[in-house]
This record gives C-alpha cells, structure tokens and sequence, in this order.
C-alpha cells in the first residue's frame, strides 16, 4: 500500500499533535464548559428509575400520541410534563406515558380510559410502578464505582508506568464521562440505569486507548533516552506510530454500537437498547479523541518541566526531521539515503583528488637507454 494511506497503515505521518495541544484543549474546555452550564440551568432528563412514577404502555393501532395527552389531562394529570413514546415492535407499535407519582385511582382510572380508546382489553394495558429511592440507591451505587475505578486505576498505571501518566488518564476519563453527560442534558436524552453502565463501560474504552498510546511513549522514551531528544518529539512520534491502531479499534468499536442503535432501537423498536447504545457511541468518540488530544498532551506538558527535559521544552522537529529521528517511512529512508550517498560522493571525491595528487607529486620514472 502506497502513498499517505499506507504512511498511515505502517505508523509513518508527522502530524504535529503536541504542537497543536492548545487546539485540543480549547475544544475541550468549551464543551465543558457548555457542559457546566447546562447542568445548572438545564439539568438532566432522569428517567422514571431514578425519579419514580407511573408508565402506562397501551397498543397503538387505533390510538395517537394526542389520544393519550388528552385522556392524561382529563384524569388531571399534566400532559405537558409526562414523557410519551411511541415504541415500534415486531408485535406492532405501541405509546408509552410515563409521569411523576399519582395515586392508585388515577392509575386506574388512566388506565381504564386508555383502554377503551385503544378498543383493547384493561389488562392489555401495562402499568408499571417505581419508587424514587431506588433511583437514588442506583446513582449512589453508580457513583461509588466510578470513584473505586479511578483509584483502583490510578494505582495501577502509576505502578505499571509512572505517577504523571495515572494524572493525566484520569483525567482523560473524567473528561469523557463529563462531556458525555452534558451530551445528554444539552439535546435531553432520558437518563436510565442503562445510560449510567453506558458510561462505565465508557471509562473501560478511554483508558484501553490511553494505555495503548502510553505504552508506546514509554517504549519510545526508552528508545531516545540516551539521545538528546525533547519529550514533545517523543510523543508526536509516539502518537503518530499508534495512529491506525487507535482509528482501528474505535471502528471496531463503533460499527457494533452503530448496529445496536440503528437496528436495535430504530428498525426493532428496542428503546432500552437507543438508552444504551448512545452513550456508548458518544462515549467511544470522545475516548479516542481524548486519548490523542487530552491524555498524551497533558502528559507531555507535565514531563517537559522535569530536569531531563526542561531545556528542550521549545524543540520540536516537524516534518522530515521528524521522519528521520524515529528512523522510519520512506521519507526518512529518503533522507538518510540522500545523507549516505553525499558522504560517499564526497569519499569518492577525496579519494580521487588523492590518487591525482599522488599521481602528480611522484617523481617520473626514469627512461631506458635505447641500444645502439
């Protein structure tokens, strides 16, 4: 495979990651910024398992979304605060309402008028219950295994490579988790148990990419630690050597999720399984974003101040240069190549300048006496 694609199959670009850090993180801090500021104006759609309520489910082959609001308002319920959905099945399309708490009469009384403008049975009108302190139970459960994954994680990485990389995977992730979220309180997505393992298996995807770069910028700095190489080169290398790795994994990742959320939820009607598969799919493109713009830049940023480094912190070689000191790609063969052939040229060179000199600077031989 030839040109920029295979470059970017065998690891041999020169993108300047590090040197535009400043870009990446700009684009984060707005998005979290518009993140803060909807969760204090706008908030987050909980869904009826952390809120608690009612929801009724009735067949909707003779009934519309407009039926079910005016037979809400009509039991005195506002209909302009209940959620309604219509879901499509195999088994035909039915209309969930789901509200806030109301007593055991109107649920009954909802459900008897649902029935008899749909023209089905009572009981084919399904009503489901839920306390409000099991939501709190979930999202206190939730939160407590966020925390022991962070520290668990940060112990891990701080062992296996060191304590500068544990910060900045960190907070690659509390990046991930809190873009996403603001994700879901800025266009209103339904916040459900669902979401929250969503965003747990998020974390998973974010510190599988950040460990694959890292891993790699550990090996590199290894490799360099005895040449006179600045730490922004290192990861520019690092990063460009992983690239296809990362852009591989997070479409193998995603083409799974994308399944799940087009046929899952659209074509089958599995509205559990859009919950799920949209945090995920926003999750997946956030944690390979993050792990090239957020977690090796940071990380860059904090290893330049070290002694080692320190005095290199503005080096940083693009291009051909950048080729040539990984020692890879036809560019840097190219260069190298070029640099061999010079000082052969130029060994050629003197040796023949030599030899003429010689040549000229020896004494002439003497001529034979012709006989007579």
């Amino acid at each position: 495979m030839s040109g920029n694609l295979g470059r970017l199959y065998r690891g041999e670009t020169t993108f300047n990651f590090f040197g535009r850090r400043w870009l990446g993180f700009g684009i984060s801090i707005a998005l979290m910024v518009i993140t803060v500021v909807s969760l204090f104006t706008r908030g987050l759609n909980l869904g009826m398992d952390f809120e608690g309520g009612v929801a009724w489910e009735v067949p909707a082959a003779t009934l519309t979304v407009e039926d079910v609001q005016a037979i809400l308002d009509q039991n005195g319920v506002d209909s302009g605060d209940a959620k309604i959905q219509v879901l499509n099945g195999s088994d035909g399309d039915r209309i969930r309402a789901q509200v806030g708490a109301e007593s055991e009469a109107v649920k009954s009384a909802v459900q008897t008028a649902l029935a008899e403008k749909a023209g089905v049975k009572t009981d084919d009108v399904s009503v489901a219950l839920v306390s409000s302190s099991w939501g709190r139970s979930i999202t206190e459960k939730a939160v407590r295994a966020l925390l022991v994954f962070f520290l668990v994680v940060s112990l891990y990485i701080a062992w296996r490579f060191e304590w500068k990389m544990a910060v900045s995977a960190i907070a690659a992730m509390a990046h991930d988790v809190l873009i996403s979220v603001g994700v879901y309180s800025v266009i209103g997505f339904s916040v459900t148990p669902a979401t929250v393992i969503a965003f747990l298996t998020i974390l998973g995807f974010s510190l599988y990419d950040t460990i694959v770069v890292f891993d790699k910028v550990h090996d590199n700095t290894k490799r360099f630690s005895a040449s006179r190489v600045s730490y922004g080169d290192i990861t520019n290398i690092s990063m460009n050597q992983v690239l296809m790795r990362s852009i591989n994994t997070s479409l193998a990742a995603v083409m799974p999720v994308l399944s799940l959320l087009v046929l899952g939820s659209w074509v089958l009607g599995a509205v559990a399984l859009q919950e799920f598969a949209l945090a995920l799919l926003v999750g997946l493109m956030l944690g390979a974003y993050s792990s090239i713009y957020i977690a090796t830049p940071l990380l860059g940023i904090l290893k330049t101040r070290e002694t080692k480094f320190k005095s290199m912190a503005n080096e940083l070689h693009l291009g051909d240069e950048m080729a040539r000191i990984a020692g890879t790609g036809k560019k840097a063969a190219r260069v190298v190549a070029a640099e061999v052939s010079s000082e052969r040229a130029s060994e050629n060179a003197s040796r023949e300048v030599a030899s003429v000199s010689a040549a000229l600077s020896h004494p002439p031989r003497p001529r034979k006496k012709q006989r007579r």
